[in-house]
């Protein structure tokens, strides 16, 4: 392993520590980070960044990252970017039940998770603000794709976000038939 990859291996056993939200509380940092709102981050943004979560790094080494998982070749690290290589590895068995769930919702079949998908699986008429009028079917529906948005709440969950989401769950379910197991009963499936 060399040093990009050992600070990476770092970065992502923090992030992870935090359980489910680790994944996406990371895209909230980021976001504290991209003081330009580039929605990239250079090589100077991460390593003040990553100083913050206790990782010091030189110049050279958070050039080094910011190099190693540059995909668009911009010479930056973009969230996705970031999030991608942060997301921890998944046996075969979790992916195709993450996939599994995901497809379940996504009604339409076009690869995004939207309210209309969701109405089509599950009613929200029986939640308590919607029983009292505080809240329509549909804010409720919203609410809860919410929580698989990324750091954008535009009402659309690509499998990617889903998996970023669950990628968390799964670094704290010690073993594949546990993760099945519980993505099968939660789901449905």
């Amino acid at each position: 392993m060399d040093a990009v990859d050992a600070t990476v291996e770092k970065l992502r056993a923090q992030c992870l520590s935090r359980g489910a939200s680790g994944i996406q509380g990371l895209a909230r940092f980021f976001r504290r980070l991209d003081r330009d709102k580039s929605r990239s981050l250079d090589a100077r943004e991460l390593q003040g960044g990553l100083a913050e979560l206790g990782l010091a790094l030189d110049m050279a080494e958070a050039e080094g990252v910011c190099k190693r998982w540059d995909r668009d070749g911009s010479g930056t690290l973009d969230l996705e970017e970031f999030l991608r290589a942060l997301r921890p590895p998944m046996s075969q068995a979790r992916e195709a039940v993450i996939a599994a769930a995901f497809a379940k919702l996504d009604r339409s079949g076009d690869g995004v998770v939207t309210v209309d998908d969701l109405q089509g699986v599950y009613s929200g008429r029986a939640h308590p603000k919607v029983r009292s009028g505080q809240w329509t079917e549909e804010e409720v529906l919203r609410r809860f794709l919410d929580n698989f948005d990324s750091s954008e709440k535009d009402g659309q969950v690509t499998l990617a976000e889903f998996q970023d989401y669950y990628s968390g769950v799964s670094a704290s379910v010690d073993t594949d038939e546990e993760f099945v197991a519980m993505m099968t009963s939660a789901w449905r499936l």
